[in-house]
Formats: structure tokens, C-alpha cells, sequence
């Protein structure tokens, strides 16, 4: 994948979590920020996520509060950010835990590149 194929979407899965999160956990969020190319999402009971797009490796790292570091690198077979040392891929996991902190259900769906 080449850098601006990388930012372009990496850039639009950012706003695109930024957006839905936004929209389904009002009530849970103190806070979330997407600032160039780091979405960081404060909840209400104190956890802090940061979501950040790393050019280098082409990856996207999330720091979890509650599954600790990890890294996904875009798969276009699936279309999905893919782990990059096994486990769900970034949008189940970050839904699945956002969801579990919450108590709401939350199904985030990854972003299908335009043509």
C-alpha cells in the first residue's frame, strides 16, 4: 500500500469512529478528540482510548485501557484493519469494549474504500 492510499484511509476510519462513538455513547463520553492524526476518546468513568495512525508501519495502533497496546494493518481482502498479532479485528475490538464499558451495545463497521 502506498503513504497516501495508507492516510487516506486510515484518515477516514478516524473520523468515521470518531463519528459513530459519538453519535451512540453521548451519555458515556467526558470527552473525544480527533486532533490530525490521533482520536483519543475519554469516557465518563475515567478510561482513556487513543486511537493514532502510524505512517512508518502503515499501521494503526490503539491504546486500550482496557486490552492494553495493539496494532492492525489494513487488509484489503477483508477490508478490515487486521491485528497484527492475532486477536479481533480494530473495529470488534474497540466496539466489543466500548460496548462492555458502556453497557450499551455498539457495532462499529469498518469503512468500505471509495473506488
Amino acid at each position: 500500500m502506498d503513504d497516501s492510499t495508507f492516510d487516506r484511509l486510515a484518515s477516514a476510519t478516524l473520523r468515521e469512529l470518531m463519528a459513530a462513538i459519538e453519535a451512540a455513547l453521548p451519555d458515556e463520553l467526558e470527552d473525544i478528540d480527533l486532533q490530525g492524526s490521533v482520536l483519543t476518546i475519554e469516557l465518563a468513568d475515567g478510561g482513556t482510548y487513543v486511537i493514532n495512525k502510524h505512517a512508518a508501519s502503515k499501521e494503526i495502533w490503539l491504546s486500550s485501557p482496557r486490552s492494553g497496546a495493539a496494532h492492525f494493518a489494513y487488509d484489503a481482502a477483508s477490508g478490515e484493519w487486521q491485528p497484527t498479532r492475532g486477536g479481533d479485528p480494530l473495529h470488534a475490538r474497540l466496539g466489543a469494549e466500548l460496548a462492555a464499558a458502556s453497557g450499551r451495545p455498539l457495532l462499529l463497521a469498518p469503512v468500505k474504500p471509495a473506488g
